[in-house]
């Protein structure tokens, strides 16, 4: 359904080590650097998040977050361990979360710029 997701962030250097770190932890790489932004993906394909530094960016509103795809359990964890390393904060440890569905296994943090992200395994 999606092309790819473009998010903006008011620190590159901050955000670009925070995004390798807990992408690198559910197997995503950077595809590429550019002047102001950089892409990531799966390796191989193309790219699926993209992250832009703008002068003024804030999160978007109440209720949007960017879920990721985790390969395991184990990945979550990586995850939600990478992102407090690099500066994000917990909104959810790593765990199963029944009201969702019975086998999904989901962490929440908020990246340095306050954009709620989720790694899931299901």
């Amino acid at each position: 359904m999606l092309g790819h997701v473009s998010l903006g962030v008011s620190n590159l250097d901050r955000a670009t080590l925070f995004f390798d770190a807990v992408l690198a932890a559910l197997g995503y790489v950077r595809l590429w650097t550019g002047e102001g932004g950089l892409g990531y993906g799966s390796p191989g394909g193309g790219e699926e998040l993209n992250i832009f530094e703008r002068r003024g960016a804030s999160p978007p509103g109440e209720g949007f977050h960017l879920a990721f795809v985790a390969p395991d359990r184990a990945a979550v964890e990586r995850f939600h361990a990478a992102a407090l390393a690099h500066g994000g904060t917990d909104c959810g440890v790593p765990g199963l979360r029944p009201h969702y569905g019975k086998n999904y296994y989901a962490a929440f943090v908020l990246d340095p710029d306050g954009h709620k992200l989720e790694a899931v395994h299901q």
